[in-house]
């Protein structure tokens, strides 16, 4: 089948589709990703077809605005201002996905691109697969998941409405957007005032899920719905460590790895800083990842070492522990490590998966970025490197993950689906 695949946000968020793009296609299917345009180069080193979507996601984030929102967690905020940003891009989405998807048999897509992947499918007949990295559907097992978990005691009529809640906070920010993208470009009716959850496309296919069942069993309550397992993009085939980084990792002990993601910050000089404090409190060496957070310091320690980027498949293994912004795809890396986790969350889905990691025992409670301080952050550390029950636990689960296969089980629904279209 020729399918495509659209994957908006920040890196963390389009390189599971990455992923699932290339096991399609080593499957046999033709893959095409619609993404950002800084994201050609993540596309095509590892074989896919790109179609650049209007918007840099890393110089949207750098601004000094998304940087205050960030460090603040501020959800609403940062829902509104990339609203605003979706208005102006939406337009060139529906543009483009509508070249882009022309004589294809297959769209599929995540949260990011969920909206605009309605419309598009329903314009050009085409199944849509839903998969995602998030629970996004509906349940009455746990909250949704930018909400915090201790109102599950509540009931499960709230964990229910919870869910409800997100998606209409997500719609109705970007509402005006895909109502211009549908009556400008696609010729379509205007989508309903509470969104396009009952369009029939969105119920015809199944539901798939990026995460392990040993994080996140599937709640009863999910039909027609796969649990899969992750979808690992692990590094291209030419990629190697730069050298000074693997004398780095063999001049000592193992060390901890200290990485936001594209996660901004108001003043990476401080928050440098309180990292290089912690970790010389702790006497731990350490891997500082500046990505797009900006944790650039001169004149370090020779016990620190610093990245601008690299692929935590290969480094995870080789560290003590990792500590990070709790992405779901950082996370998962981390687990899949087998090493115990530290969470600084800043907003969304992040808390989540760091309440998520303390409840499994593979990582002390998460610090919310904005209660960071030295002494807090010294206190995960030791308790990561000391407590060895933690530490055995992270390494069991670590297997588990590591004996899944989320790709493949992905790549057997799609088989599956072809399967009954020729039938």
């Amino acid at each position: 089948m020729r399918i495509a695949i659209i994957a908006l946000g920040s890196q963390g968020d389009v390189q599971p589709y990455v992923a699932l793009g290339k096991g399609l296609k080593q499957a046999g299917h033709v893959v095409r990703v619609l993404t950002h345009e800084n994201f050609e180069d993540l596309v095509s080193s590892h074989g896919l077809d790109f179609w650049a979507f209007q918007g840099n996601v890393q110089q949207i984030i750098e601004t000094q605005k998304m940087r205050e929102l960030l460090e603040k967690g501020n959800f609403l905020g940062i829902m509104f201002h990339t609203a605003k940003e979706s208005q102006r891009l939406a337009i060139n989405w529906a543009q483009e996905g509508l070249v882009a998807c022309q004589g294809m048999d297959m769209l599929l897509t995540g949260v990011g691109g969920l909206y605009i992947g309605i419309s598009l499918a329903q314009k050009l007949r085409l199944p849509l697969l839903q998969a995602y990295v998030f629970p996004f559907t509906p349940t009455k097992a746990f909250p949704g998941v930018v909400f915090a978990q201790s109102i599950a005691k509540f009931g499960s009529a709230v964990n229910w409405l919870s869910h409800h809640l997100i998606r209409q906070i997500m719609w109705q920010g970007f509402r005006t957007a895909d109502a211009s993208a549908r009556k400008q470009v696609l010729n379509l009716p205007v989508a309903p005032f509470f969104g396009p959850y009952n369009a029939t496309c969105l119920h015809r296919y199944p539901i798939l899920y990026g995460f392990s069942p040993s994080i996140i069993p599937q709640p009863s309550d999910w039909k027609n719905t796969h649990v899969t397992g992750y979808w690992f993009l692990d590094s291209a085939p030419n990629w190697t460590p730069p050298s000074a980084l693997m004398e780095f990792l063999q001049g000592g002990s193992p060390p901890v790895y200290i990485g936001f993601g594209s996660m901004g910050n108001r003043n990476p000089e401080e928050t440098a800083n309180l990292v290089l404090q912690t970790l010389a409190r702790t006497r731990q060496r350490g891997i500082i990842l500046s990505g797009w957070s900006g944790l650039h310091k001169e004149n370090l320690p020779d016990t620190v070492y610093r990245l601008d980027s690299i692929p935590h498949s290969w480094l995870f293994p080789r560290v003590a522990a990792v500590v990070h912004h709790g992405g779901a795809g950082t996370t998962a890396a981390g687990l899949r490590a087998g090493v115990p986790t530290i969470v600084i969350p800043f907003f969304g889905d992040q808390p989540f998966w760091g309440r998520r990691v303390a409840e499994l025992g593979v990582g002390p409670e998460p610090i919310p970025r904005k209660q960071l301080t030295v002494e807090r952050f010294a206190q995960a550390i030791q308790k990561a490197m000391s407590d060895q029950t933690m530490r055995q636990r992270a390494a069991n689960l670590g297997k588990k993950i590591q004996a899944e296969d989320g790709i493949a089980s992905v790549v057997a629904v799609v088989q599956d689906i072809e399967r009954r279209r020729i039938a």
